[in-house]
């Protein structure tokens, strides 16, 4: 690998957010079902069918938006979010987008391309998105249960995208597999109490999907 592609895969530009976004579309849709299951156990049964349809809408926004800057494209899929998941699966995961492309106004310097640090910085302001909205944190059975390790996992490596995304990637398949013993104190879930033990939660699912399809880009294994 040249100096110049081993720079360039420790970066981000607005080429490679599309991408992460139309391969979380693609394991989305690859795992739909899996996710309405999941989500049938303890919820509406329509998170699968949800992410899909939303996800495929941010993937086409995205294709043709013609984006120039992170914030930008962030944002507009954040927008697709809101409008086109249903359940409380679209103003959380619109809320992540927003505010992490909106903590990444202006960043990247002339060329536009963020570094750890940066990613860093956009995740943990939209994980404090999901956050405020669904008024929760750890350990109560949601999707913030694989944000917050991720966001830990990335922030040990400040100076290595590739290394900091991947073990980012891993935190958030841990912390997902971690909510299955849990007992869920927020959502609809939180209705069956105890009886939602047992049970992975949908959000915590879907998040891990979205940290491997980043994961997968920053890696250089997507087309």
């Amino acid at each position: 690998m040249t100096a110049e592609a081993e720079s360039a895969r420790q970066t981000l530009g607005v080429a490679e957010l599309g991408a992460w976004v139309r391969r979380s579309a693609e394991l989305i849709a690859e795992h739909a079902e899996e996710l309405t299951e999941l989500d049938a156990a303890i919820g509406d049964a329509d998170h699968g069918t949800n992410m899909k349809r939303g996800l495929a809408a941010a993937a086409d926004a995205v294709e043709a938006g013609g984006f120039t800057s992170a914030d930008a494209l962030l944002k507009k899929v954040g927008m697709t979010l809101v409008s086109t998941v249903g359940g409380a699966s679209g103003p959380l995961y619109g809320t992540f987008f927003l505010r992490t492309g909106g903590a990444l106004a202006g960043r990247g310097g002339d060329l536009g391309r963020l570094d750890a640090q940066a990613l860093v910085d956009g995740l943990e302001a939209g994980i404090g998105g999901i956050a405020a909205r669904g008024r929760a944190t750890t350990g109560e059975k949601t999707m913030l249960d694989a944000w917050n390790p991720a966001l830990e996992a990335l922030r040990a490596h400040p100076d290595d995208l590739g290394a900091g995304v991947a073990a980012a990637a891993r935190a958030a398949a841990e912390g997902r597999d971690a909510t299955e013993p849990m007992v869920a104190t927020k959502g609809r879930a939180s209705y069956l109490g105890e009886r939602s033990a047992g049970h992975i939660d949908p959000g915590a699912a879907s998040t891990a999907l979205l940290l491997a399809a980043l994961d997968d880009v920053v890696a250089g294994r997507t087309a």
